[in-house]
């Protein structure tokens, strides 16, 4: 019987295709290299905060929901983003507009490749589609919020230095939020089935402690594995966030 390939094999093969699942050869070689999860303070545990998880109707198709980009990236990176967000000792309200822009800051892509432009995308969609992504999400932010985290969904995919006059005009107004979305997504890069991908941050202008890289690859381990058990979206992430 012919092997399927894996994520991990089509990776190696410059073959990756539009649509990128997770499968359990490619979940094992991410276990076995992962960096294990030393001891958290306490107020980062990921149980303590909540989970901010997308709709599925909020993507542009149904397999990328399910994909590498989907519901599960974005809830995994709102989630490290609230924990950056209490580690850096944020204000509820840059705390939420965070959070929010973790959830939704992939939810607009074409395709899980690189995609350039879809951060903009989904920054304007979150402008057009504000009341049913709060009220969806159970957040409740002011106009200034909503704009903040609008500005960092926009900038999230662009390099510091590949900012137009225009986008580093927006940044400084929301430097904070840009900075540490940046961080948590490039966290949730666990997931990824090269570690030539994995986090790199030397790239980012926010702090992230070691710590934070043991609990970002047991979060993607655990919910994906949940998620090829036959789990939902959400009850993968909320198995994800629960102690053994």
């Amino acid at each position: 019987m012919t092997r399927t390939a894996t994520l991990r094999d089509l990776a190696l093969a410059r073959r990756l295709p539009d649509h990128q699942m997770m499968d359990r050869e490619t979940l094992g070689w991410i276990e076995m290299n992962a960096p294990r999860t030393p001891t958290l303070p306490a107020s980062c545990h990921p149980q303590q905060l909540p989970l901010l998880i997308p709709d599925t109707d909020w993507f542009t198709a149904p397999a990328l929901a399910d994909g590498a980009h989907g519901v599960r990236h974005n809830a995994r990176v709102s989630l490290l983003a609230a924990v950056l967000a209490a580690e850096h000792r944020l204000g509820p309200e840059d705390t939420d507009a965070l959070r929010v822009a973790g959830a939704v800051h992939d939810c607009r892509r074409a395709d899980d490749r690189h995609d350039p432009g879809h951060g903009r995308r989904a920054a304007d969609w979150l402008l057009q589609a504000t009341a049913a992504v709060t009220e969806g999400l159970g957040v409740a932010l002011p106009e200034t919020a909503v704009r903040r985290a609008a500005v960092a969904i926009a900038l999230h995919d662009v390099p510091y230095g590949d900012f137009t006059p225009a986008q580093a005009r927006a940044y400084r107004h929301a430097a904070v939020v840009v900075d540490l979305l940046k961080a948590a997504d490039c966290l949730d890069r666990y997931r990824l089935p090269l570690r030539r991908w994995w986090p790199d941050t030397s790239h980012l202008r926010a702090t992230v402690r070691p710590w934070c890289h043991g609990l970002a690859a047991q979060l993607v381990i655990r919910s994906e594995t949940a998620r090829l058990d036959g789990a939902t979206h959400a009850a993968a992430l909320h198995h994800a966030t629960n102690p053994r």
